[in-house]
Parts: structure tokens; C-alpha cells; sequence
């Protein structure tokens, strides 16, 4: 089998599952107990927490876990409901765990505006300037499109939040392992992630919230993750989170140097076979390792059922419209007719790929091409 999609999840790294069978089998205290087992377990989450806080450039009290990038939006938004400002400012590509939370939230008395993006995927500044009204409480624009890969401009984006004393927020999910981030150049108040995302496990995420940035909890309870995430911690997970992040900090150009080598074959390829191939995205402004293309006149399921009987794995775009086949809302809004939106399928690489399996991927689509 050849897995293509990391963008959607990637598998679990060795080191990271040795971490957590360890925690797991020997770490039973609970972290919020005062003997020997609880605080061991507390240091566990500690360490993670300072491991974390370095891949980011942050500080570890800016950091809090929590159970996925969704649930990371989710509390960020959720604040805004506590606040005299209940107007927020998006854009039209973001992720279902941004776009439904404020659709839902308006039965609450949240409003919100939409932000258009050109045909690349970016935001017109001014259209963000003329969006800002005297109750706007939040600005949430994610950094990194999950489908198409671009990199949102955020030097001016962000200037307009400052000038105007918004709390920005950004969905950053896709972004570790890619692109280095750094809390101390971006202007960003609160940035969402989760581990699956960087070779860590599934169910397990955290929150980034600058210091003084107000917030409240969306989960009340026993007072965990300082009040913001309330529950008995995931031992387990947030050790390999903290794994997963201390990687990502030693291993990072290297992993974005092999990305950009398996995305320059396979587009080269890609146009051999297909010269007609259309590829979606901002060109200058992307992340190593996530294609988003189009083969016109080919349905994109056929080619995904058609690779999946061959052993390959791709997909049609976002993962989280789990079982959903049809028309991309993404490269809707950004402008692509319906039927390149059809056609369109998503690539997305990985540590473990080479370049010898992207060679069966393009060869195996030219037989699908030519059946």
C-alpha cells in the first residue's frame, strides 16, 4: 500500500509509539494527585508542554492541550460569546471546524462576515479593513489551506487586527513540519494545531494563547490546562505529542527539503503523462508536499476508486467531509468551475514516501488515463 494523504492524517512516528507504550504501561498516576505517581505524571505533561512551546517559539504557560485542532477552534470562538464584542470576521475557505462554530453560534447572538480569497486562495487586505465593525471581537483566518496548500499573507492581515485592537486567531493545523512557525514573528493571539497532523496520535491537539489574550473555557470542570480544558488529562497522547514536537524542531528542514524533492519529481512527471493538468494554489506562497490538481474530462472518484484497487491512497480534498464526494466548497469560492472542481484530486506527501513510489503513483495514474 502507498499512502498519498498526510495532509488528511499521518501514521504515527516510531519514536512517538514508544513513548506512549511507555506512559501507558507505566504512568498510571493521575497528574492532579500530590504523591509520587501524580506528580510523575504531571512532570510528563510538563515536559511536553516545554517541548511543544520550542517547536513554536512560545513559552509553555501559552500552551494548552486539548483534544484536536477542532476542539482548539471550537474554545477560541466559543470565548467570544463571553465578551461585549460578538463579531467575527473569516474567511471563505476555512475548515468546517471554524465555518459550522459560527454558523451554529449566530442561535447565540455571535455574527460574523465572510472574506472572499482570489482565485489562488488569498485575502484582499482591504476587504478585511472594510469587514472590521465597532463589535468585532475576533478575526479567525487560518495560515495554511488543508486543501490546496496556499500560504495565507498574514504581515498586513494581522497589522489591521493590531491597529484595530482584534484578537486574531488562526487555524494552524496544517502548518508543523512544513513551514517553521514562530510565535515571536507572527502577530497571532491564539493558533490551533493538532498532532495527528505531524506524525503524532489522533485525539490529541493543543491551543497556543499569547499571554494576556482573554479566553474562557468551553469544558468546566476540575480546573485543568489552567482552567482553559477542564478533564483528566491524555497522559499518553500529550507525551506523544510532546515527542512528535521535539521532531519537528530537530527534523524540520530536513522533512520540508523532501517534500519540495517529491513535489518537483511529481510534477514533472505529472506533466508527462498529462500535460493538460491543472494545478490549484498560489504558485509562490504554499507549502512543501500538498497538490492539489485537476485531470479535466477524469472524475476524481473514479481516479481515487481506480488507485485504491492498485494500492494507493489519495484523496478528493478535506478528510473531515468524511464519505462526502462532489464539489469542493475550497476551489468553489476560489473560482474554479464545477467541472475542474470534479476533477480535481489532492496529493499529499509524506517522511516515508520516495521517490520510487511516486513513480508507481504517476505511472499507475497514466494506466488509469489510458484504460
Amino acid at each position: 500500500m502507498l499512502y498519498f494523504d498526510h495532509a488528511a492524517t499521518t501514521p504515527v512516528h516510531p519514536n512517538v509509539a514508544e513513548k506512549m507504550d511507555e506512559v501507558s504501561r507505566l504512568d498510571y498516576g493521575n497528574p492532579s494527585s500530590v504523591y509520587s505517581s501524580g506528580r510523575s505524571s504531571k512532570s510528563i505533561i510538563e515536559t511536553a508542554r516545554r517541548q511543544t512551546a520550542e517547536m513554536i517559539d512560545a513559552e509553555p504557560s501559552e500552551i494548552f492541550f486539548t483534544g484536536s485542532g477542532t476542539e482548539s477552534n471550537n474554545i477560541v470562538i466559543w470565548s467570544v460569546l463571553h465578551q461585549k464584542n460578538k463579531h467575527v470576521i473569516t474567511s471563505c475557505i476555512e475548515h468546517p471546524a471554524v465555518l459550522k462554530v459560527l454558523d451554529e453560534l449566530t442561535a447565540f447572538g455571535l455574527t460574523y462576515d465572510i472574506l472572499p480569497v482570489d482565485s489562488t486562495g488569498l485575502i484582499n487586505p482591504s476587504d478585511l479593513q472594510s469587514a472590521i465593525k465597532k463589535d468585532t471581537g475576533l478575526i479567525s483566518i487560518m495560515y495554511v489551506n488543508n486543501e490546496v496548500g496556499t500560504i495565507q499573507k498574514f504581515d498586513k492581515l494581522t497589522e489591521i487586527a493590531k491597529d484595530n485592537s482584534i484578537p486574531f486567531h488562526s487555524d494552524c493545523v496544517q502548518c508543523l513540519g512544513k513551514i517553521p512557525i514562530s510565535t515571536k514573528d507572527l502577530e497571532i493571539d491564539y493558533m490551533s494545531f493538532s498532532a495527528h497532523k505531524f506524525y503524532g496520535p489522533k485525539g490529541i491537539g493543543f491551543l497556543f494563547k499569547r499571554s494576556g489574550a482573554p479566553i474562557k473555557p468551553l469544558v468546566i470542570g476540575g480546573g485543568q490546562e489552567s482552567n482553559i480544558r477542564a478533564g483528566t488529562e491524555n497522559l499518553s497522547g500529550i507525551a506523544g505529542l510532546g515527542v512528535a514536537a521535539e521532531l519537528v524542531s530537530i527534523e524540520l528542514e530536513e522533512r520540508a527539503n523532501h517534500l519540495r524533492e517529491l513535489e518537483k519529481y511529481f510534477k514533472s512527471k505529472i506533466y508527462d503523462i498529462c500535460p493538460q493538468v491543472i494545478f490549484h494554489g498560489n504558485t509562490n506562497l504554499y507549502v512543501p508536499g500538498i497538490c492539489s490538481l485537476a485531470i479535466p474530462n477524469y472524475k476524481n472518484e473514479v481516479i481515487l476508486a481506480k488507485l485504491d484497487r492498485k494500492g494507493i491512497e489519495i484523496s478528493n480534498g478535506s478528510a473531515c467531509s468524511s464519505g462526502t464526494v462532489g464539489l469542493s466548497p475550497v476551489l468553489k469560492e476560489m473560482g474554479i468551475e464545477d467541472e475542474i472542481n470534479k476533477s480535481t484530486i489532492r496529493v499529499s506527501f509524506g517522511r516515508d514516501n520516495k521517490i520510487e513510489d511516486v513513480s508507481i503513483l504517476v505511472k499507475s495514474i497514466g494506466e488509469i488515463l489510458n484504460d
